[in-house]
């Protein structure tokens, strides 16, 4: 059985899952036949473009299963099959693979929601892991940043689904893991993750923190280092250090030129309005009623057409209510 098929399956299976749809039904749908989806499901047989395109569009999943089948061919499959059983096989493709199949994989978690994805994604860190850990020569530090991506990916699943114990834990490891592959941007992910949990759980001082770390990560890409000193504003302003907090923002606007950049791979979400959210959110608690709907209304309606339905934008669209209503 591949472990990396198997994969792909578990997802499918917690898309249908979330849907409340049986494999059998969904067979019927797509006019595929139901053992075929079944050896899919099992890690049996690979998908093809063409299969998971047909339960994209039945499952309304934004063409988020179709990228994750494109992420790895069959290929791909057998080759990470073969460095499970023999790590020294690892090479340059293998890794471009499994770091193709991890975006692919979060995307997912914006058609979804997290609850769904934490079992096969807990499954799958753990493979990365084992991978590495039994790994040496030159492709090791590739593969070292795709793995802790991954397991920094695995504590946002639990930080979104509010499992913060679980988080912390996981966001603790991917922290350390980033600073000894020297991956400024990882790390500074890391930390971001740290301040949306402490912010969830209304410590807007540990948010600050947080998030004013991960503003000063050396090596953070200036798309992050926007975000991060917003919602290190919205901190501030929450534990009435208004000046801190404009001043913060300041230091935001005058990113903004550089953050238009295309953002790393690992914060594929900091482009076009998504910045506004987070202004809007440190422009409420500043009482700044009119430009938070502003920027709030912008950074939602600019939002792509897979992340227009995700849980996450629960908090924004909470916060425009607010601003409006004000």
């Amino acid at each position: 059985m591949s472990m990396t098929g198997l994969d792909f399956g578990q997802r499918v299976r917690a898309a249908l899952k979330a849907r409340g749809v049986s494999i059998r039904a969904a067979s019927r749908a797509i006019n595929y036949d139901h053992a075929l989806l079944v050896r899919v499901l099992s890690g049996k047989q690979a998908p093809s473009v063409d299969f998971a395109a047909a339960l994209d569009t039945y499952l309304g999943a934004e063409g988020t299963l179709t990228e994750l089948a494109r992420a790895m061919d069959a290929d791909d499959y057998g080759r990470v099959d073969r460095v499970l059983d023999n790590p020294g096989r690892l090479d340059a493709r293998t890794v471009e693979a499994l770091a193709n199949s991890l975006t692919a994989q979060r995307k997912l978690d914006d058609v979804l929601g997290p609850r769904p994805l934490i079992t096969p994604t807990e499954a799958t860190t753990a493979m990365y892991t084992g991978i590495l850990k039994d790994t040496r020569g030159p492709y090791r530090d590739r593969l070292a940043e795709v793995v802790a991506e991954m397991v920094q990916f695995t504590g946002w699943l639990h930080a979104s689904a509010r499992n913060d114990t679980r988080a912390l834990l996981l966001l603790i490891d991917a922290a350390d893991m980033a600073r000894d592959i020297g991956s400024g941007h990882l790390l500074a992910q890391a930390r971001n993750f740290r301040g949306y949990v402490a912010r969830q759980q209304g410590r807007f001082d540990d948010a600050a923190k947080w998030f004013g770390a991960a503003y000063r990560t050396a090596g953070a890409h200036p798309a992050q280092r926007m975000g991060d000193a917003s919602q290190s504003a919205q901190g501030l302003a929450k534990m009435g250090d208004v000046g801190g907090a404009r001043r913060l923002l300041d230091e935001a606007a005058a990113l903004s030129d550089d953050a238009n950049d295309v953002p790393p791979r690992t914060a594929y979400w900091l482009r076009g309005d998504f910045q506004r959210l987070n202004l809007g959110l440190a422009h409420l608690s500043l009482g700044d009623h009119s430009l938070a709907a502003d920027h709030l209304s912008a950074g939602l309606s600019g939002l792509p057409d897979d992340q227009q339905g995700a849980q996450w934008t629960a908090e924004y669209r909470d916060a425009l209510r607010t601003a409006e209503s004000a």
